[in-house]
């Protein structure tokens, strides 16, 4: 396996696409927040309706950000301009913590209902890279990340959490920006040099080249294996298995 203590202290995973199959739902919940706003403003404005597109639209503008930069990029798409509003704001507002707020009120009811799907060969990962002494941590743009591994009964796995809720607390840029994986890389007082990211969205991958860590990964869901390279992704697999047959350079 190519994560040994010998080489690393610590494996940082992002938490939708790597450990959990939320995407599906944020990528759900996401296209009817926006469809639903968008046709409400096109019917009041008079605007053109364009639908948000999630094999498009939601790689590239919200996929690995955080909520209200996924909000504000998706809208700048699409030529539109919110006030931003704040954190508490109704989801109700039309603004771009209203929209966000909107969005994840339909996450959590999904999450109520359904509950969370595992990736079992990521776990088997993060035991492995426990057994042999490294630390663990989630770095995730959700705010739901703590319900999220509650739910799926993984948390204890995992040293520490910094998800949307310390990147707000914090005033921390989000992905692509390092400043996250940063964070963790310093609670669980490691170099970034001495650390991996593991992730699946082209933001995060890009954030781990940023902040110099000494092993990215990426994780190739739909065939984005180029991007992700091109982003910096020192590896690129299309299940998080593929690294036990990885040898040691």
């Amino acid at each position: 396996m190519i994560i040994t203590p010998g080489k690393f202290d610590a494996v940082l995973f992002d938490l939708d696409g790597v450990l959990t199959s939320t995407m599906k739902i944020h990528a759900t919940c996401w296209k009817r927040m926006f469809d639903n706003y968008l046709k409400e403003r096109s019917e009041r404005r008079g605007e053109v309706h364009r639908p948000f597109n999630i094999t498009h639209d939601y790689k590239t503008y919200v996929d690995g950000k955080l909520r209200q930069d996924g909000v504000r990029s998706f809208l700048e798409s699409r030529g539109i301009s919110l006030s931003e509003g704040t954190p508490d704001d109704a989801p109700d507002r039309e603004t771009v913590w209203g929209l966000g707020n909107r969005k994840d009120l339909m996450v959590k009811d999904v999450l109520d209902a359904d509950g969370v799907e595992i990736f079992e060969s990521a776990l088997k990962v993060v035991r492995h890279v426990r057994a042999a002494g490294l630390r663990s941590a989630v770095v995730s743009a959700s705010k739901n990340c703590e319900l999220i591994l509650s739910v799926a009964g993984i948390r204890n796995l995992f040293d520490c959490i910094v998800d949307g809720e310390v990147a707000a607390r914090l005033n921390l840029a989000g992905k692509p920006a390092p400043d996250t994986f940063l964070t963790a890389a310093r609670l669980l007082k490691v170099k970034p040099e001495r650390a991996v990211v593991v992730e699946d969205a082209v933001a995060g991958v890009a954030a781990g080249h940023a902040g110099g860590f000494g092993l990215v990964i990426g994780i190739d869901h739909h065939g984005d294996r180029q991007t992700l390279e091109e982003n910096g992704a020192d590896i690129v697999v299309e299940d998080l298995a593929e690294i036990f047959d990885l040898q040691t350079g």
